[in-house]
């Protein structure tokens, strides 16, 4: 089977990108990414080539949590309000919760909307997140929350693998440019070697998560792809950020340098994907748990 984007998604993908870099809502919103699994009729695979570009931009906005979490649970229960939505994660930490009109909570097979915020210190100041606890029951069907969970976590798989192309997408640059020794950085056979092996890991986890959306769409084999995809997605980042990182020199290391928004983002993200936890349900999923 070839995971591949069709004509159509590379066409909304492209059509996305500048709205998204903007940070533009109303943008993103007249492009029909809000009403894409509603009233456009488009399903996971349609927006995760979307989602990847929202994290390559490091969209300060809800755009994941809102059109591809909330929008589609809204509407099986009949809700038709237009909200900027954040989605809670462990312990309650939600990302751009202080910008949402709606905080859902997606843990216990219970959907819940958030109560009492409190603002939080997160390592990505960008991500205007809270704290939030309380709230009232949306829904308990465990199918709808299932499904809303699961899209959460791919969310952040598929902003994964747009993070760490971007970090990519810079570090090339960079080491083209940088001269020791009379020559550019990129032409020795570390650097090379280093971004070829963090280039491999971005790649090996694209098709993962295009997978993981058509199994969420089919019903097939859903928890253990999204799983794998946010294994591999969270791999991915954290490797091609220590690349990046390294390979930029001290200039890496500074807030002044655009690098560290990609850094910091694909560490929060892959800390609220959970992928230890992840990885050790596939683990059980195959059979490997608890063997000496």
């Amino acid at each position: 089977m070839r995971f591949a984007l069709t004509e159509d998604q590379v066409a909304l993908r492209d059509a996305v990108r500048a709205p998204l870099a903007a940070g533009d809502w109303a943008a993103i919103g007249e492009m029909g990414v809000f009403a894409a699994m509603t009233d456009l009729g488009l399903d996971e695979t349609d927006l995760v080539p979307v989602l990847e570009e929202v994290g390559y931009a490091a969209v300060a906005l809800p755009v994941t949590a809102t059109a591809f979490v909330a929008a589609p649970l809204l509407a099986a229960l009949g809700d038709d309000r237009a909200l900027r939505v954040a989605v809670a994660g462990p312990g309650g930490l939600t990302p751009f919760g202080g910008q949402a009109d709606l905080i859902l909570h997606l843990d216990g097979g219970v959907a819940r909307i958030g109560g009492a915020r409190t603002a939080a210190s997160t390592v990505d100041t960008s991500l205007d997140a809270v704290v939030s606890v309380g709230g009232d029951v949306l829904t308990d069907d465990p199918a709808l929350v299932g499904s809303a969970a699961a899209r959460a976590a791919l969310g952040h798989a598929a902003e994964l693998v747009g993070l760490g192309r971007r970090m990519l997408e810079l570090t090339v640059g960079y080491v083209k440019q940088r001269q020791q020794f009379g020559a550019p950085v990129g032409s020795f056979q570390a650097v090379k070697h280093q971004l070829a092996d963090a280039y491999l890991g971005v790649e090996f986890a694209r098709p993962a998560v295009l997978a993981a959306a058509w199994a969420l769409r089919e019903g097939v084999d859903a928890a253990a792809a999204v799983d794998g995809a946010v294994v591999l997605a969270a791999d991915a980042a954290h490797a091609m950020s220590r690349a990046a990182i390294q390979c930029h020199g001290a200039i890496g290391y500074t807030v002044e340098y655009e690098l560290h928004r990609y850094a910091k983002r694909a560490w929060a993200l892959a800390a609220l994907a959970a992928p230890g936890d992840r990885l050790d349900a596939l683990a059980t999923t195959i059979g490997l748990k608890g063997q000496p």
